[in-house]
């Protein structure tokens, strides 16, 4: 595991994108192909636009690279809540990246539906055992990171790629890669900020295990490398 912390917000955000074109020029090189899992929420945003900006734009063959998305609500599309919204608006369209790269959740299926349906086309995307190059997570303050939330089933999950959960303080169910999808990946990096995140990153990183607790304790790449991309407000109440 590798700890990043940058002075500010900018910084962080600049040296992420820097990183993801690394991974994607990587991949590319080896395989032809950049397959990256997207992180929802607000917080990663604004990195997306920077990586849609002048100054990245041209330094990735888009048409090489294919999106997925970490987890999603289960809204429609169009839903302001709406993982894959966010980042269509975001990048995707700026970038005119075509649908047949973008691998959104069919949220119009049933949740469980949703969920079978989505692993089966990240098997059939990887021909077999899915292998991403690079997963973008978020951490909550919580602790929870894609939909693998404190307390639920998710946290013991073992055999699934995908599943649903439903989120009852939120009254909403979520689909979600799992931990051994996520622990399967080349690179997976966490991508957060703020001393909102400080109690949170504290808890993972430095209490003893307890997934049910603090689910983010579960990430930890087989063969691939896990880093953290934080700012110094992020990390202020760590020991060392």
């Amino acid at each position: 595991m590798k700890l990043n912390v940058f002075e500010n917000i900018d910084a962080l955000y600049f040296a992420f994108a820097d990183f993801f074109v690394e991974c994607a020029h990587t991949a590319i090189t080896a395989n032809g192909k950049f397959s990256v899992a997207l992180s929802g929420g607000s917080s990663p945003k604004k990195l997306y636009e920077l990586l849609a900006s002048e100054a990245y734009e041209k330094q990735i063959d888009w048409t090489k690279v294919y999106f997925f998305f970490g987890d999603e609500r289960d809204v429609a599309h169009s839903h302001p809540d709406s993982n894959y919204l966010m980042a269509k608006n975001a990048f995707l369209d700026t970038l005119n990246i075509k649908a047949d790269h973008i691998f959104a959740v069919d949220t119009s299926l049933s949740p469980a539906d949703a969920a079978l349906a989505y692993q089966q086309s990240i098997i059939d995307f990887f021909k077999g055992q899915p292998n991403f190059d690079l997963i973008l997570l978020g951490l909550g303050d919580d602790a929870h990171t894609a939909s693998i939330f404190p307390g639920t089933h998710l946290v013991s999950e073992k055999t699934a790629l995908v599943k649903e959960v439903y989120l009852a303080d939120k009254a909403v169910y979520c689909i979600s890669f799992t931990a051994p999808l996520i622990n399967a990946a080349k690179n997976v990096s966490f991508f957060t900020f703020g001393a909102n995140k400080a109690d949170a990153i504290k808890a993972v990183l430095e209490s003893p295990t307890d997934v049910l607790k603090y689910p983010a304790q579960l990430i930890a790449p087989i063969n691939g490398q896990l880093q953290w991309f934080v700012d110094q407000a992020a990390v202020a109440k760590l020991s060392q």
